[in-house]
């Protein structure tokens, strides 16, 4: 039998065992996602990185136990700061190919990891903030950094429920949704603008937001070519206008 030390404490092991089996049969916890004994380990999570003792230096170096094969007298350490930043790095390859696994999450926290913010769909190309602010005018949304990474968030009353950050948004993450009579458009958890809507005079559709017509209506009200305010959905405005062009075109009598 073999004699290795792992974390202070000394155990017997036999030949061709590796450290991780070691450890395992002591209960010593060391992360692995890619292991099962059936099988032949691989290394493919590279989780399981313990430190030893170089055998030509000495030097500590950084290891897979899961292949790491017992020498008698081998000194292992199953934490550290090497041990965690190469684990740090590890869970960080992993969550990049696999960012929705809950899994990888809650392994990499168990070990006092910080998996870094979970992805959010928005890709950062301030879009939504461009177009609400130069085209649109209220600038209701902004970018702000939390925790290190920028965040679309909302201006706290600015928004005025036109819905145009989410048409413009290229991965949808803004989203808009009309329930009964409240129009609800939010970004991830949190909610950009609530609001009620009105209902079209010609049809009787639910279709704008108060606050987006009232926008409008004071945009156009020095235009020439407005003579009063209705309250029409754009199918509504455009069947109208087409019978006063139409009626406008007839020779008259």
């Amino acid at each position: 039998m073999l004699k290795v030390t792992i974390d202070g404490r000394t155990w017997e092991a036999e030949e061709d065992m590796t450290v991780l089996q070691v450890a395992k049969a002591h209960d010593i916890r060391i992360p692995t996602l890619c292991y099962h004994p059936a099988l032949r380990p691989s290394g493919s999570c590279r989780l399981c990185a313990v430190e030893v003792a170089s055998r030509s230096t000495g030097q500590p170096i950084t290891m897979l136990a899961c292949v790491l094969r017992v020498k008698d007298g081998m000194q292992i350490q199953t934490q550290g700061k090497e041990v965690q930043r190469a684990r740090t790095k590890a869970f960080k390859s992993l969550l990049q190919m696999a960012p929705q696994a809950q899994s990888i999450v809650n392994l990499a926290r168990s070990y006092d990891i910080d998996p870094g913010p979970p992805p959010d769909g928005c890709i950062r190309c301030h879009l939504c903030i461009r177009v609400c602010k130069e085209i649109v005018g209220p600038g209701a949304l902004k970018m702000e950094k939390r925790d290190g990474r920028n965040y679309v968030v909302p201006l706290e009353g600015l928004c005025i429920g036109c819905g145009t950050c989410a048409n413009i948004c290229p991965t949808q993450v803004i989203r808009v949704e009309d329930r009964e009579n409240i129009r609800t458009i939010s970004i991830r958890d949190e909610v950009i603008g609530k609001h009620p809507l009105e209902r079209c005079e010609g049809c009787g559709r639910l279709y704008a937001t108060p606050r987006f017509l009232d926008h409008i209506h004071r945009r156009t009200a020095s235009h020439t070519d407005v003579k009063s305010f209705h309250n029409y959905c754009p199918t509504c405005a455009k069947l109208f206008s087409d019978r006063i062009k139409s009626q406008s075109a007839r020779p008259r009598k």
